[in-house]
């Protein structure tokens, strides 16, 4: 059936809802059209610049009546830049969408009738909490310029600040700048594979120590002057990291990092534990956010000291090693070497003699485990990629007859399609709690518990 409208069509919509990405969703004759920057509630006028067979896309023009919940975004890059989706709703509002987007997707893709889901956690001050930035470079009539990408392409948009972001991100982003300009390097350009500078990637601890990483195609020139650049410029700046990255492909990284100047390390404190973070290593970016999170994640575990625990996609074992002081013991597995090595560093550091780092895939690891130890969980914790788990890592899961599963995900969809697959295998959801790590943006964490047990509630 054709749509009922065409494309660069000019339409009035009321909108009534928001899909998974922020957008707001009006129907026209029934037909679905998503209006980015639209809220529910409002009636707008907007441009159609997509008409599929099932829904279309519309560019706003015009809030013709605003929703209460409009607010002004502070940022002069909103609505241009695609790193914040949600700066122009209240921050209450954002909460409750957050809150229905973890249950539409638990019931819609999980097949879940009621679940039972907590209102999301929210910030007293949700600004400048991100303790990572990468800023991708652009090449530009003034020279090179760092930025972030505007939405859904990699068209960069050169800032000068980012309001989400510690303010040392924006410090060390001018200040390669600077030593990029100085030594005439220009940016890499993906549609041609040429040139020098891809990435600046900064990394800030609580302790207000900055980690810089610099990711080009080949060597860094006059090294001393980015290091006398950053020192004067960057206060708390302790750390110089190389990447090199030849492969024609978007991924942020290559294979190798070297630290080219001061510490190996960044050192960071969570949940009243030190950890020791490479370059490589993933950590949550919003620190605070991370100890309610792994509190939460605790809690719902249930942990006694008798409790053998499983912590899959473990990372540098920021959780490991908090569940580690309720439990008899637990086991970590993450597939990149360098978190593992930071994991057996900082069990070490804090004196949590009771966990131990297995490096590999977890659906090869976890099976061959369980066989060689008759192993007996009494949980199993996992906090994947945004993609979720292969189905061979959730049925090693189910397979070590686990009472109790607490699944971490930074993705509504793909939890709840992984949840499904849990429930299959006599798994019971008993409660959700979502807590929000990226104010401002659509995105929402989530901590699961699900149960053979009952009366867990």
């Amino acid at each position: 059936m054709a749509a009922p409208v065409r494309k660069n069509q000019d339409i009035e919509l009321y909108i009534t809802a928001l899909g998974s990405e922020g957008q707001g969703i009006g129907r026209y004759e029934g037909y679905a059209i998503f209006v980015e920057g639209a809220l529910p509630g409002e009636r707008v006028a907007a441009t159609v610049i997509k008409a599929g067979s099932s829904y279309g896309v519309g560019k706003l023009r015009r809030v013709i009546t605003p929703a209460k919940e409009r607010v002004a975004p502070p940022c002069p890059y909103f609505g241009r830049c695609g790193g914040c989706t949600l700066q122009h709703m209240s921050y209450e509002a954002q909460l409750a969408y957050k809150t229905r987007l973890v249950k539409d997707a638990l019931v819609r893709i999980g097949g879940f009738s009621d679940p039972k889901v907590l209102p999301a956690i929210g910030m007293g001050d949700p600004w400048r909490y991100r303790n990572k930035a990468a800023f991708p470079a652009a090449n530009t009539d003034d020279g090179i310029a760092f930025g972030l990408f505007a939405a859904r392409s990699h068209r960069v948009i050169p800032i000068a600040d980012c309001l989400i972001q510690k303010e040392a991100g924006a410090l060390a982003m001018h200040a390669v700048r600077q030593w990029a300009q100085e030594c005439c390097l220009p940016a890499y350009d993906e549609t041609t594979g040429r040139g020098a500078i891809r990435h600046v990637v900064v990394r800030t601890s609580s302790f207000g120590k900055t980690m810089v990483m610099v990711v080009t195609t080949g060597p860094l020139p006059r090294l001393e002057r980015l290091v006398d650049l950053l020192q004067k410029q960057l206060p708390g700046f302790c750390s110089l990291v190389h990447n090199v990255n030849r492969e024609r492909t978007n991924v942020i990284t290559g294979e190798k990092y070297r630290v080219v100047w001061g510490e190996e390390a960044l050192s960071e404190r969570l949940c009243g534990l030190d950890f020791s973070v490479a370059a490589a290593s993933f950590l949550q970016v919003n620190t605070a956010q991370t100890e309610i999170l792994y509190d939460k994640a605790i809690e719902f575990a249930r942990l006694t000291e008798d409790d053998v625990v499983l912590d899959l996609y473990c990372g540098i074992g920021t959780l490991s090693l908090a569940a580690a002081r309720k439990a008899k013991e637990v086991i970590g597995i993450e597939i990149v070497p360098e978190a593992i090595e930071n994991a057996r560093g900082n069990a070490a550091q804090n004196g949590i003699p009771n966990a131990r780092f297995l490096c590999g895939a977890a659906e090869e690891v976890l099976p061959e485990l369980v066989r060689q130890e008759r192993l007996a969980p009494g949980a199993v914790i996992l906090d994947p990629p945004r993609k979720g788990c292969e189905a061979p890592v959730l049925r090693a899961i189910a397979e070590t007859g686990a009472p109790r599963i607490v699944y971490v995900s930074c993705n509504p969809a793909t939890l709840a399609r992984d949840c499904a697959i849990l429930k299959e295998a006599g798994y019971e959801l008993m409660q959700t709690q979502p807590v929000d790590m990226f104010p401002q943006t659509h995105h929402v964490e989530t901590v699961v518990m699900m149960s053979r047990e009952k009366n867990q509630v």
